[in-house]
């Protein structure tokens, strides 16, 4: 039998679609065995018994980056002690009679092919963002696109044109440790031609262009997506199937949705990682109350919340978690207030429900500008000077999704791209025959025959 080993990164949106790559991969024969940080093991739910997990260090054991204090002090220690301790748990695999025949290793892990190589095995990179982002930082990395940005409009090949606010914010001081992170998003592609397989979390149908562009300069690329629950299993989520590993418990709130109409609801969420201060919360709590439809809101930082605002009413829930994936597939929900995190964007798009794109952070402005001009299956509540969505116009936002003319044509836009993300992960479809390519090269490689893309 073919064993892989999945090393993820330590944060809920690189780790999940890792996760539900491993499901696949075991639904084809091969044995998986999911590595993360022991910090961040420690805390971990959902992940079935059949999949195997193993730990790594980052040198923060107790704690992992909360110990570490800033990411510099963090990255900096992972990336002496991530490398030895894979080593020392691919020896360990090795002499229990279980040896691993393919690392597959989240982008932002290059040194993980090295180590790969070390031990002559196969190695595979695994890219958790679109081709789009990918595309801008390995530009910066090919000396393309030069930073600090010079010019308000950036034109790049087969992308769109971009704003300063359509960039990822690590190109930007206003970002904490921007110089740092954008070393970090760049390394990504520092020794990416050389890995046995690139495969990213997105289909070709949505990135045609980009992904033709990316498979003629990388002959090993193959996309894969999208990389969540209920597309890779290709069934309806039952009651107790929750949607990836995940270091928080759900709430009950599908009884409260059960109470109301069909595509009524506002869903907001903006992920495990965003922070909104007071006063964004605040203005997102009268939007929200101020416009005509029910809203359910998960927000982590409830203590925040105005004074007089209701956690619970007639009109709307506040939560501090759930499960996405099982909320977005209500058909009570007809909306989606979202940070634009790619996971998310995904589970969006391919559950059918349109999206109101509040970005914050990382790649999530870029995404929001494909959602609304490229896909155009949302639109973009926009900042103030203060970089606040105000109230105004999140109210305004929402009731563009529920109730006009647009709403419908972005609904009608987003259907359409549901069909075509079903029918890549369908038995016929383009991220479907990708993976069995990909796993039908490893059996055939522990046969002795190689079989490598073209």
């Amino acid at each position: 039998m073919v064993h892989c080993v999945v090393l993820a990164y330590p944060a809920q949106g690189h780790i999940n679609p890792m996760h539900n790559f491993c499901k696949l991969l075991q639904q084809q024969g091969v044995k998986v065995t999911l590595v993360t940080t022991l910090s961040y093991s420690k805390n971990l739910q959902n992940i079935p018994a059949s999949i195997a997990l193993e730990t790594i260090s980052d040198g923060f054991d107790n704690r992992g980056f909360a110990e570490s204090g800033n990411w510099k002090a963090y990255l900096e220690r992972f990336w002496q002690v991530g490398p030895k301790t894979l080593a020392e748990l691919l020896e360990k695999l090795g002499r229990s009679g279980d040896p691993v025949d393919c690392v597959v290793y989240n982008s932002f892990f290059p040194w993980a092919l090295e180590v790969a190589k070390r031990f002559g095995i196969v190695g595979a990179v695994f890219l958790t963002q679109n081709m789009s982002v990918n595309s801008i930082y390995h530009h910066v990395q090919q000396g393309n696109l030069c930073v600090p940005l010079t010019k308000s409009e950036i034109s790049l090949p087969l992308l769109p044109k971009l704003q300063h606010e359509d960039m990822p914010t690590f190109f930007f001081p206003t970002c904490v440790d921007n110089s740092l992170l954008l070393d970090l998003v760049v390394g990504q592609f520092s020794n990416i031609d050389k890995a046995d397989w690139i495969l990213c979390n997105s289909f070709s149908e949505m990135e045609k262009e980009v992904t033709d562009w990316t498979k003629k300069i990388w002959p090993k690329f193959r996309t894969i997506g999208p990389s969540i629950t209920s597309m890779i299993l290709n069934k309806r989520l039952t009651d107790d199937e929750d949607d990836g590993v995940t270091q928080f418990k759900s709430e009950e709130c599908i009884k409260w949705l059960d109470d109301k109409p069909k595509q009524s609801v506002v869903y907001v969420s903006f992920g495990s990682v965003v922070v909104l201060n007071e006063e964004q919360i605040e203005e997102i709590a009268y939007g929200l109350s101020d416009s005509e439809s029910y809203f359910l809101w998960v927000l982590r930082e409830e203590t925040k919340l105005p004074k007089d605002f209701a956690k619970k009413s007639e009109k709307g829930l506040v939560i501090g978690w759930c499960s996405q994936l099982k909320v977005l597939a209500h058909e009570a929900i007809g909306c989606f207030v979202t940070h634009c995190g790619w996971n998310s964007t995904l589970e969006a798009l391919s559950l059918g429900v349109p999206m109101v794109a509040m970005p914050n952070w990382s790649d999530q402005c870029t995404n929001a500008k494909l959602i609304e001009d490229v896909w155009k299956m949302g639109i973009r509540a926009r900042v103030d000077e203060k970089k606040i969505v105000r109230g105004e116009v999140l109210k305004y936002c929402i009731m563009e999704i529920m109730n006009s003319e647009k709403g419908k044509e972005v609904k009608r836009n987003i259907m359409q791209w549901k069909a075509l993300a079903a029918r890549a992960v369908s038995e016929e479809g383009s991220s479907h025959k990708n993976i069995a390519e990909f796993v039908n090269s490893l059996f055939n490689l522990k046969q002795g025959i190689a079989n490598y893309p073209d």
